[in-house]
C-alpha cells in the first residue's frame, strides 16, 4: 500500500516528471530518491483539499505551457481523481526503480559469468535454505512483498531475497552486504522527566469518544501525574536513564478489531480498559521517553515499515522503537502485517492483558498436548512480557492504573461529610442489575441504607432499578467522585469483575461489600472466562480488593446469606473508616514500577543457560543454597549474585504442601512468587536440601515442575523456559516455588529492586 492507500503496480510508466536516471544511481542513492518521492506523496495529499477546491475557480484559467506541472495544466474531470492517479504513477515508479536497482547488480554478475555463483549453497548452518528456495520457485508470486524486494523469478533473486531480506541462507560471496544496511545509528538521549501533559494529547489524535474520555482523563489528573513526577525524580537522585522508543498501538480501538468500546463510552460501557491505556501513556510520557501512538492498522503499518502486499515478507528497514505496548488485538495485527519480522522482534512487546496469561496458555505446544484451549494464548512470549490491571498473576507483570489522590485537606474533608445510612450501587448498565435473587439483599439495605444508582438511560427509567433506588443516571468522573466523598458504602453485584471502580471508592472513603463466590468463578465452570487464557479461580468480584486491602475498607460475605449480609450493613454503619489508596494506584507508585520495568526487564537477550549445567563457570551458582530453620533457602551472601533482576539477595525457596500453587505457598508466607528465579533453582539438590526424597529424577515439560510426588519418590525438573510457572498444582505435588520480598504497598518490587 501506498500512503494515498492504492496498490502497487508493474506497468512500465513513460517518462514523467519524477522520472529517475537508474544508469547513475546506486542502491544507496535510490533509497534516498524513494524517500523522496514518498515526500511527494505526502505534499500532494496535504494540498489535495486546497487544489479540490480551486478546481472550479481554474476551470476557466487552462495553462498554454504545458510541459509544468501545475493547477493550470490539468484538463477536465476531477482534479482530485487525476492527483490521486499522478500519485499512483509515483508509486509504481518508485516501485519499478527499487526493483531495477536490485537486479541491475544480479545481471551484471551473472554477465561476468557468476551464474554458477547463484547455485544453492549446502551450508550445515542454514539447514532450511534448499526448503526455501524450493517453496520460493512455486510461491514467490503469491505477495508482492517478494516483488517488492526484487524477486523476478531467477535463483539469484531467490536467494538474495533469502539471505538478506529473511535468514534462511548464507549471504552470496560476490555481494556487497553494506549496500543492504539501512540501518540507522540513532543517537541516544537521556531521558527527563516532562512537566506537561498537553504535547502527549496532541500526539493522541482525535474522532473516537474513547480517545475524548481518555483525553479528559489525562487533563484531569495532569497535576496529580506532574506533583508524583517531581516527588520520583527527587528520590531517583537524577540518576541518568537512557530515552526509550516507544510505540503504542491500542489495538482494541482500532476499526479492524471492530472497537465495540468507543459507541459504549456514554452509555455506561465499561471503561477500566480506556482508565488503564490513558494511565500507561500519561506514566510512558512523563518519565520523559518518545512515544508513537496509533489506533489505526494504516498508521501502525506506516509506523513499523511495513512493505506493500499481504503481510508475508519481513519489514522494510530494522525496528526503530525499542518497546512496544499493545494489546491482543494489537498484537495479532502486528503478526498479520509483519512476517518473519514479528518473531524477531517480539521480544519488545509488552502486552496489556486485564486478566492475565498463564504459562499453560502461552506455550503453544503445551496448551495443545494438555487441552488447555483459550481464545487468546499460544503467544510464546515470556510470560513476563503480559502486563495486568491488577496483580493477581505473579507470572506476569503488573501494570495497573491511578486512582484518583486526596491530600491531607481533602482526606479530613471526606471523613466529616459522610452520610452513614448512604450506599451507591457498582453498575451502570442496567444488565448489571438483572442479577437473581437481588431483590432479597437489596431489600435488607433498603432497609437501613438510602441506595443510589448511576446507571445510565436515554428517556425512561430502566425497569431493572428498584423504585426505592434513587438513580442519577451516568455521572460524569468528577460528580461521580463527588458521590463517593458522601456515601458510606459502595456495594457490587458481583459484576463487572476486577474492575477500577471498587478502588476509587475506597480511596474517596467508602467500604466496598462485596459477593463471596463459592465455588470460585473460573474458566472450568463460567462463561465470562471461558477462553481466557487462564486458570486462576476468583473468589469474589474482586480478589484484590478482598486479600490485599480487606477489612475495615472491604468486607467479602456471601449475599445469601441474609444473617451475614445484614450483620455487615449494620458493621459498615457504625465503623469509621478513613479513605485509603496503595501506593502502587497512586501516580507515583506506578511511575516508579514502569520506570523500573523499563529499566531491568529485558527479554531480547540471550537468557541465562538452560538447564544450568552443574559444574560452570559461566554462572556464579553455589554448590548449595542456606537453610533457614529448617524451611527454606536463601542466595548465600557471601556468594556472587547471577545477574539477575529481580536480584537474588531478595529470593527464599519454599516447598509447597501438596495441591498448592507456588502463588499460594508464597503469599503464605507473606511473599510473592516470583518465576525469574526458577532457572536457578531447577535442580534436584535443592529439593533434597528441603527434605524432598528422590529416588529417581526426570526432566519433563510441565507447568508444575520443579516439583517432588511424594507418594512415589520421584523428583521432577522443568525442561522448557517457558513452562516455569507460579500457578498450577496438583495433589500428587509438592512444588519447588521461588518467591521473594516486596514493598509494602508496592508488590511489583522488592525490597532491592531500586
Amino acid at each position: 500500500m501506498t500512503s494515498l492507500g492504492g496498490q502497487f503496480s508493474a506497468k512500465r510508466l513513460a517518462d514523467s516528471p519524477f522520472t529517475i536516471r537508474t544508469e547513475v544511481l546506486g542502491l544507496g542513492e535510490s533509497r534516498g530518491a524513494l524517500r523522496r518521492m514518498n515526500d511527494i506523496l505526502e505534499t500532494l495529499v496535504r494540498r489535495m483539499d486546497v487544489l479540490a477546491r480551486l478546481e472550479n475557480a481554474s476551470e476557466s484559467r487552462r495553462a498554454e505551457d504545458s510541459m509544468h506541472f501545475t493547477l493550470d495544466s490539468l484538463q477536465s474531470g476531477s482534479l482530485m481523481e487525476k492527483i490521486q492517479a499522478i500519485a499512483q504513477n509515483v508509486s509504481d515508479i518508485a516501485v519499478k526503480v527499487d526493483q531495477i536497482l536490485r537486479n541491475s547488480l544480479l545481471r551484471g554478475k551473472v554477465l561476468e559469468g557468476q551464474r554458477d555463483l547463484c547455485d544453492i549453497p549446502r551450508d550445515p548452518r542454514y539447514p532450511d535454505c534448499s526448503g526455501k528456495v524450493e517453496w520460493m520457485r512455486s510461491r514467490w508470486t503469491s505477495d508482492p512483498c517478494y516483488a517488492f524486494y526484487g524477486v523476478d523469478g531467477t535463483e539469484c533473486s531467490f536467494l538474495m531475497y533469502l539471505s538478506e531480506v529473511e535468514w534462511f541462507c548464507p549471504v552470496l560471496p560476490w555481494r556487497n552486504q553494506s549496500l543492504n544496511s539501512f540501518s540507522k545509528t540513532r543517537t541516544k538521549k537521556q531521558a527527563a522527566f516532562r512537566t506537561e501533559l498537553s504535547s502527549l494529547l496532541d500526539l493522541m489524535g482525535t474522532g473516537k469518544d474513547s480517545l475524548i474520555f481518555m483525553k479528559k482523563r489525562l487533563r484531569r489528573l495532569e497535576a496529580q501525574w506532574l506533583l508524583a513526577a517531581r516527588r520520583l525524580e527527587a528520590k531517583m537522585q537524577r540518576t541518568p536513564n537512557e530515552q526509550k522508543q516507544i510505540l503504542v498501538h491500542i489495538g482494541f480501538l482500532t476499526e479492524e478489531s471492530g472497537d465495540v468500546f468507543s459507541p459504549r463510552v456514554l452509555k455506561g460501557g465499561p471503561l477500566g480498559e480506556m482508565v488503564q491505556w490513558a494511565d500507561i501513556l500519561a506514566a510512558l510520557y512523563v518519565l520523559g521517553h518518545s512515544l508513537k501512538i496509533t489506533v489505526s492498522v494504516k498508521e501502525l503499518q506506516s509506523f513499523l515499515g511495513v512493505p506493500p502486499g499481504r503481510g508475508n515478507c519481513p519489514l522494510t528497514e530494522p525496528l526503530n522503537f525499542d518497546l512496544i505496548y499493545t494489546d491482543y488485538h494489537g498484537m495479532q495485527q502486528m503478526k498479520q502485517h509483519m512476517g518473519l519480522s514479528f518473531r524477531k522482534y517480539r521480544c519488545r512487546l509488552r502486552v496489556v492483558d486485564t486478566f492475565g496469561t498463564e504459562p499453560a496458555y502461552n506455550h503453544e505446544e503445551y496448551a495443545t498436548l494438555h487441552g488447555y484451549r483459550t481464545n487468546w494464548g499460544y503467544w510464546n512470549l515470556h510470560p513476563k512480557q503480559f502486563m495486568t490491571m491488577f496483580p493477581h498473576t505473579p507470572d506476569n507483570s503488573f501494570m495497573g492504573f491511578v486512582t484518583d489522590e486526596l491530600n491531607e485537606t481533602e482526606r479530613q474533608q471526606v471523613s466529616l461529610n459522610k452520610v452513614r445510612n448512604m450506599a451507591v450501587v457498582y453498575g451502570k448498565e442496567a444488565a448489571m442489575w438483572k442479577l437473581q435473587g437481588k431483590e432479597k439483599f437489596l431489600s435488607v439495605l433498603h432497609k437501613y441504607m438510602e441506595v443510589h444508582g448511576t446507571v445510565y438511560f436515554e428517556t425512561q427509567r430502566p425497569p431493572e432499578v428498584p423504585a426505592f433506588v434513587k438513580n442519577h443516571g451516568l455521572l460524569p468522573q468528577q460528580d461521580l467522585q463527588q458521590l463517593l466523598k458522601k456515601a458510606k458504602l459502595f456495594i457490587g453485584f458481583g459484576f463487572p469483575y476486577e474492575g477500577p471502580a471498587p478502588l476509587e471508592a475506597v480511596a474517596n472513603g467508602c467500604v466496598f461489600l462485596q459477593p463471596r463466590f463459592n465455588p470460585p468463578h473460573s474458566s472450568l465452570n463460567h462463561e465470562f472466562f471461558r477462553g481466557k487464557p487462564t486458570s486462576r479461580e476468583v473468589s469474589s468480584q474482586h480478589p484484590y480488593m478482598e486479600m490485599t486491602i480487606g477489612r475495615p475498607h472491604v468486607i467479602t460475605v456471601d449475599f445469601n446469606n441474609t444473617q451475614e449480609f445484614e450483620a455487615a450493613i449494620k458493621s459498615i454503619m457504625r465503623t469509621k473508616v478513613d479513605p485509603y489508596l496503595p501506593y502502587e494506584f497512586t501516580s507515583e507508585g506506578m511511575l516508579q514500577r514502569l520506570h523500573a520495568y523499563i529499566q531491568h526487564q529485558e527479554f531480547c537477550s540471550p537468557p541465562l543457560p538452560f538447564p544450568i549445567p552443574l559444574n560452570t563457570s559461566q554462572l556464579p551458582l553455589p554448590s548449595s543454597l542456606v537453610l533457614i530453620n529448617h524451611t527454606h533457602l536463601v542466595w548465600p551472601s557471601n556468594e556472587p549474585a547471577p545477574p539477575t533482576w529481580p536480584p537474588v539477595s531478595a529470593m527464599q525457596v519454599w516447598l509447597s504442601a501438596e495441591g498448592e500453587s507456588c502463588t499460594g505457598a508464597c503469599w503464605k508466607h507473606d511473599l510473592v512468587c516470583e518465576p525469574t528465579y526458577f532457572s536457578l533453582i531447577n535442580q534436584r539438590r535443592f529439593l533434597e536440601q528441603l527434605g524432598a526424597q528422590c529416588d529417581s529424577t526426570e526432566s519433563v515439560m510441565s507447568h508444575l515442575y520443579p516439583a517432588v510426588s511424594p507418594q512415589v519418590r520421584e523428583c521432577y525438573l522443568q525442561r522448557e523456559p517457558l513452562l516455569f510457572s507460579c500457578s498450577g498444582q496438583n495433589t500428587k505435588f509438592r512444588r519447588l516455588c521461588p518467591c521473594r520480598d516486596y514493598y509494602r504497598g508496592q508488590v511489583a518490587l522488592c525490597k532491592d529492586c531500586s
